[in-house]
């Protein structure tokens, strides 16, 4: 009793020692992919702008959490099919099942990890998440009051500003002046105004989380509410522009709110923001759970893909991610549609892609073929055959 007891344990920790090195590699992996999008544009703060180097890492400090909330998942699915895959490639999971070990007495050591992978994206989403999305628009408020080149480019028209397009035909960014300026202010939708100015300089009020235009020689050509048409020509006139607004905590976007603020909207809330607090309540708490799903997804697709390799294993994980994220999004258009309610719209992927675990987990553990097992050799044989000829030729 005592021996079977130890050679369980001794099986458990040698398998769930073979996901965490593939796991860390997919963390790299995702998160560096998703954070490319993002580092031309910090480079270019850096080079171009001047923005201190301190701020872009604090930049991506901020842009971690939410990427993570994404990865983590993406991360276990990889390192699990890829566990399983290199013991099936080994025959050890032939070995395993021939010593008695059925593919539910493999599950428990992947399953405690996809535990603590959900307590690390639970963290994440209600902790992190808010941490991140606030205090990367606070530091961009105040990149923007250091310097306008960094929310201000020439010769080109910016909608840096809410209700706002600003172009500069030159700009000085150690200067904080402009040239050739014209600015298009809808702020008053009733009597949308055009400014343009010979030159201009930019002054920001840290105190009231503003920037202020000081305009010289120019005119203001302004709409009336009946159609009129009013032009004033100045000397020195004087713009504001608010950085933040100001609002109270009830009006930030939603991906800035804790879970207690998402599921407790203030009084008087109109009912489309209620819904899209909702939404992101429950799309929040069902992402960690995602992990349980793809472990008994990745489990059965790893054993079925032994002979393919890393390489396979890695587009297997990323098509499945794939597919879950249309998924996603599928039934969040749904939700904001008001077609679902919020909790079948954030938690209906995870329902959909755990019948599908449950099935192929099952067909694997009685040992049946998967309905598409053979799809992906098929897939790769003709791909050779057509374009090896094509190369031959």
């Amino acid at each position: 009793m005592y021996h079977a007891e130890f050679m369980k344990k001794t099986l458990y920790a040698y398998i769930f020692k073979e996901i965490p090195p593939p796991f860390l590699v997919g963390m790299v992996t995702f998160t560096f992919v998703l954070l490319m999008g993002r580092f031309l544009k910090l480079a270019e703060m850096v080079v171009e702008k001047g923005v201190p180097f301190g701020d872009v890492a604090r930049m991506i400090a901020y842009l971690l959490p939410p990427f993570w909330l994404f990865t983590i998942p993406m991360a276990l699915l990889l390192s699990i099919l890829l566990a399983f895959g290199r013991l099936s490639g080994d025959s050890e999971i032939t070995a395993m099942k021939s010593c008695g070990v059925s593919l539910y007495g493999m599950l428990p050591p992947p399953l405690l990890f996809s535990f603590f992978a959900s307590l690390a994206c639970l963290w994440v989403t209600i902790y992190a998440v808010p941490w991140g999305n606030s205090g990367f628009k606070k530091l961009m408020v105040e990149i923007a009051q250091s310097s306008a080149g960094v929310v201000i480019k020439e010769k080109i028209f910016n909608n840096a500003f809410p209700d706002m397009v600003i172009y500069a035909d030159t700009l000085d960014a150690k200067a904080q002046t402009m040239a050739g300026m014209i600015v298009h202010d809808e702020r008053d939708p009733d009597a949308p105004t055009t400014i343009f100015a010979t030159s201009g300089a930019l002054v920001s009020d840290p105190k009231t989380s503003s920037m202020e235009f000081q305009l010289r020689n120019g005119s203001i050509h302004r709409g009336e509410e009946k159609g009129d048409y009013r032009m004033v020509e100045f000397q020195e006139y004087n713009l504001r522009v608010a950085l933040s607004d100001g609002a109270p905590k009830a009006v930030r976007k939603v991906a800035e709110m804790t879970l207690d603020e998402l599921l407790h909207p203030p009084r008087g809330a109109k009912e489309k923001e209620i819904l899209s607090r909702r939404l992101e309540f429950h799309s929040r708490l069902a992402l960690p759970f995602s992990c349980f799903v793809f472990t008994l997804l990745a489990m059965p697709l790893g054993i079925q893909n032994r002979r393919s390799g890393k390489a396979s294993g890695f587009s297997l994980s990323i098509a499945v991610i794939l597919f879950y994220y249309i998924a996603l999004s599928g039934f969040k258009a749904l939700g904001d549609k008001g077609l679902l309610v919020p909790f079948l719209a954030g938690w209906g992927p995870n329902f959909l892609f755990l019948l599908a675990g449950v099935y192929l987990f099952r067909k694997t553990a009685e040992e049946e073929p998967l309905p598409f097992s053979s799809l992906y050799p098929r897939l790769k044989e003709a791909f050779r055959e057509r374009f090896g000829k094509r190369g031959k030729r």
